[in-house]
């Protein structure tokens, strides 16, 4: 293979997904996520056999949209309760029980919670899916032999070829730099 900086019209390097370090701990992985995000490059991901925020922190991932989706999840739920409960006790088939009001609101505020709250949690399970662009069955980390370790003892580094400041030659001596145990291409 070429080590030649030679990108398509994207600023992908055709073939190379990114370089990808492998290390002992959680400390060494969380310092060079430091590092990496310190030095410019933004297109990283990191990997261990548990979650971590401080990880998602070092690299720079400090914000989420699923918030506002389930914010916006629960407002829908919330419209779409009480909407219906109006729209068949008002429109379609209006009924005047024991002399009350058929907009009864106090009525409505607990079915209205209720699908609240699926909307919301709907929202949340498929805002997270799609925002981790999961499903995903295949990964290219995954052609790299060492990465089966990373659900079970070892923590790697990923620097992505999309990254702007990805250059194979200079991204591979700078993650040479973090001291790793090994430093592998990761193939498309």
């Amino acid at each position: 293979m070429s080590y030649s900086r030679t990108h398509n019209g994207a600023g992908v390097i055709p073939g190379i997904y990114g370089l990808m370090a492998e290390f002992a701990t959680m400390a060494e992985l969380i310092e060079a996520a430091h590092r990496t995000h310190q030095a410019g490059y933004h297109k990283a991901e990191g990997y261990a056999p548990y979650p971590s925020e401080e990880l998602a922190e070092a690299l720079g991932h400090h914000h989420t949209k699923v918030p506002l989706i389930v914010l916006i999840g629960g407002l829908i739920g919330a419209c779409a309760g009480y909407g219906l409960q109006y729209w068949s006790q008002l429109l379609v088939y209006p009924m005047n029980v024991g002399g009350r009001p058929t907009h009864s609101w106090p009525a409505f505020i607990v079915p209205t919670f209720e699908t609240t709250i699926l909307f919301a949690a709907l929202s949340a399970v498929v805002g997270m899916l799609l925002l981790n662009g999961l499903p995903r069955p295949y990964h290219p980390v995954f052609n790299v032999p060492r990465f089966a370790h990373a659900s079970s003892d070892r923590y790697f580094l990923v620097i992505e070829s999309a990254d702007p400041k990805f250059d194979r030659e200079g991204t591979r001596r700078f993650l040479m730099d973090l001291n790793p145990s090994e430093v592998s291409e990761v193939e498309h």
